[in-house]
């Protein structure tokens, strides 16, 4: 089938970019080599030795939320993504609010991405030279938004390729590491990891790998970051449909394969103490074990926060901008430049919403503080997308498209999607409910109030539009693409029936 070559006179640059483009979208935003050297060292407290089990578990669990996503991407590609499916499957107020909160969200994940850039930059720094101040973090994370900032003036062309070389490489570093260390292990090669008798004394058994998995849950986070690049992506009903579930079965099985090799170098006995900083944790064994190799291992990071943050601007811009196409959102979003057709606009909100908010909050506590601080609130609110999407799955399937309807994948997944996640919003938002969840302390448990807050903003403005101009909430539910003839034309035979 030839390529779709239309390219309107207005709105996005259509057919830019392909499906290791997209691919590579959603890799990045799940920040993998960051997620396994932080994220996914927080479940060894609860399942210990037996966290290889969890993380499948996990990747289990994020499947269904995927296969929706990655469904709902199929039949509505919108550069609105999770705002367009909650307005189909179940309401055009439901689908404003999820794309209030989202796009408020992914404008926040540069910021939180800059400041583990610039404290783990400027923590190593000071290790390895003592003269260099370990609190000056502040001008790697400045470096950082100029680099984000650059990429997405150039266009999604030029931001997705940026995202897939850093991509390629950070994962490339960790399975090679992952290699070594399985190697080393030797006889200590064992499957028992996969089973719950590695647990600690205090969580004992599959409880504590439940436990574990909903911690570990947290770093699939982004596998659905494909989708708003919909208007942008050849053949988007099909690629998006690949990119999402791709992303999220690889990086899964990339999440178990390196956390097992962590394991059994280490020794499942003792692996309750491996966490994401000092001589237990994949930069200490780099540094202790593997000479020199830690270097990639550190740069493996740092490339995976600024790769991440890339992403989510992405993100947060495309959402941004199919809100005030609407206009819903200020229409200075909508504004696209002449020749690369990037939401230029939303390109500078981000970049001066990265830099203020990473340098008030940096300054104002310090960038680990203000860095949980920033997780909790972002983690709070896409988990509850996620669940809103499953719910809109199913109500998109069963209201408008029961012909193409799959119970297993459109009622049973959506349904078992949305049970995986509760647990995590709940340690997300530090709600006790479960015995293993932590309650937060401030000044992070101010995330759950500010999150609150933005959202009653979000209620007051759809009730204003609401009763000033009903249609453009009506117009949350729409698919762009849908509307441009050259477009249907050339995808037909993609669309499935």
């Amino acid at each position: 089938m030839p390529q779709q070559t239309h390219q309107a006179d207005t709105g996005l640059r259509r057919g830019a970019i392909g499906l290791s483009d997209v691919l590579f979208q959603s890799v990045t935003a799940m920040a993998p080599a960051a997620a396994v050297a932080a994220s996914i060292p927080a479940g060894t407290a609860f399942a210990g030795g037996s966290l290889p089990l969890s993380v499948l578990i996990a990747l289990v669990a994020c499947l269904f939320t995927a296969s929706c996503v990655a469904d709902l991407a199929r039949e509505l590609p919108a550069a609105g993504s999770v705002a367009t499916y909650a307005a189909r499957g179940l309401h055009p107020a439901v689908g404003f609010l999820v794309g209030w909160g989202y796009v408020c969200v992914e404008a926040l994940v540069p910021p939180l991405l800059l400041l583990q850039l610039g404290f783990t930059t400027a923590g190593t720094l000071h290790e390895e030279w003592s003269s260099y101040p370990g609190d000056l973090w502040w001008p790697w994370s400045l470096a950082g938004a100029l680099i984000i900032a650059a990429a997405g003036y150039f266009g999604v062309r030029a931001s997705a390729r940026f995202g897939t070389v850093l991509g390629v490489f950070e994962v490339a570093v960790l399975l090679v590491f992952a290699g070594l260390l399985i190697v080393k292990a030797g006889g200590d090669n064992t499957l028992s990891v996969f089973g719950s008798g590695h647990t600690p004394t205090a969580h004992e058994g599959i409880s504590g790998v439940f436990a574990g998995s909903v911690y570990t849950v947290l770093a699939f986070a982004g596998f659905e970051a494909a989708a708003p690049l919909a208007e942008e992506t050849r053949e988007p009903r099909r690629t998006l449909h690949r990119a999402v579930l791709g992303a999220a079965l690889a990086i899964g099985l990339f999440y178990v394969l390196t956390t097992y090799a962590m394991d059994v170098y280490i020794g499942p006995g003792r692996f309750e103490a491996f966490g994401a900083s000092g001589a237990a944790s994949w930069e200490g064994v780099a540094r202790g074990s593997f000479g020199l190799f830690w270097v990639l291992v550190f740069l493996a990071v740092v490339n995976s926060t600024i790769a991440n943050a890339n992403a989510c601007a992405n993100v947060s811009t495309r959402t941004a901008y199919a809100l005030a196409r609407i206009g819903v959102f200020p229409s200075a979003f909508k504004r696209l430049h002449p020749v690369r057709r990037a939401p230029v606009a939303g390109v500078a909100v981000q970049f001066v919403v990265a830099v203020a908010v990473m340098l008030g909050l940096g300054f104002g506590y310090d960038p680990q503080t203000a860095f949980l601080l920033l997780a909790t609130m972002i983690v709070t609110v896409v988990i509850g997308v996620y669940i809103i999407t499953n719910a809109s799955c199913a109500g998109y399937f069963l209201r408008h498209r029961r012909a193409a309807l799959h119970p297993l994948r459109h009622v049973v997944f959506p349904v078992l999607g949305i049970v995986a996640f509760v647990p995590a919003l709940c340690t997300a938002a530090g709600l006790p409910v479960f015995d293993f969840v932590s309650k937060l302390s401030a000044p992070v448990s101010y995330a759950g109030p500010v999150v609150g807050v933005w959202l009653l903003a979000g209620v007051v403005v759809l009730a204003i539009l609401i009763r000033r101009h009903p249609q453009r909430i009506a117009d949350t539910a729409r698919v762009h693409l849908d509307e441009d003839p050259a477009f249907e034309s050339a995808q037909r035979g993609a669309q499935p029936r």
